[in-house]
């Protein structure tokens, strides 16, 4: 990890954190009892913590979720039991083109996956592990679409229709 200084009063850089610290020192001065030492103060910082993430409904959320909600939403990495070398594991940030797809390269060529346009411009995370992809709101952390590579078809369908492909008729 690598500390990294801003310069203060730079909303582009430090808005986020100087929100956040407004936020905390505007609810510690409205708490009717004030801390006494930093014990009572650290009991009312960790109060507020939890209040933040997990009640606190955000206004930059999808939903006014809470932060707990999106990060709980997103899968998280864990041990396989199998080696780097046994399984092909990455995460790609990506967006969803006006088509509705992402683009995929696996084993050196380029797959192009539907993932629909109702989710045009849509910031995903797409994790992928040997033939299984997830593609994941990348704000929300809603599972938009879950499937098993085809290989044999360069564009993965958003829906496939259920058996054979129909028969075009002869007039």
């Amino acid at each position: 990890m690598k500390q990294k200084n801003s310069r203060p009063n730079h909303p582009t850089t430090c808005g986020k954190v100087e929100r956040f610290q407004q936020t905390l020192k505007k609810w510690l001065r409205g708490q009717p009892t004030q801390p006494a030492d930093i014990g009572q103060l650290q009991t009312l910082i960790d109060a507020f913590v939890d209040e933040y993430n997990h009640r606190r409904p955000h206004r930059s959320l999808p939903h006014q979720a809470t932060p707990a909600t999106a990060y709980q939403a997103r899968p998280k990495a864990s041990p396989t039991g199998q080696s780097s070398t046994e399984s092909h594991d990455r995460l790609r940030r990506d967006r969803i083109d006006k088509a509705g797809k992402i683009t995929l390269r696996y084993n050196g060529t380029l797959y192009s996956i539907g993932v629909g346009r109702t989710h045009t411009g849509t910031h995903v995370l797409v994790l992928v592990q040997d033939l299984n992809i997830r593609i994941i709101n990348a704000t929300t952390g809603e599972l938009l679409r879950e499937l098993v590579l085809d290989p044999s078809q360069r564009y993965q369908r958003l829906n496939k229709p259920p058996g054979p492909a129909p028969r075009k008729k002869n007039p």
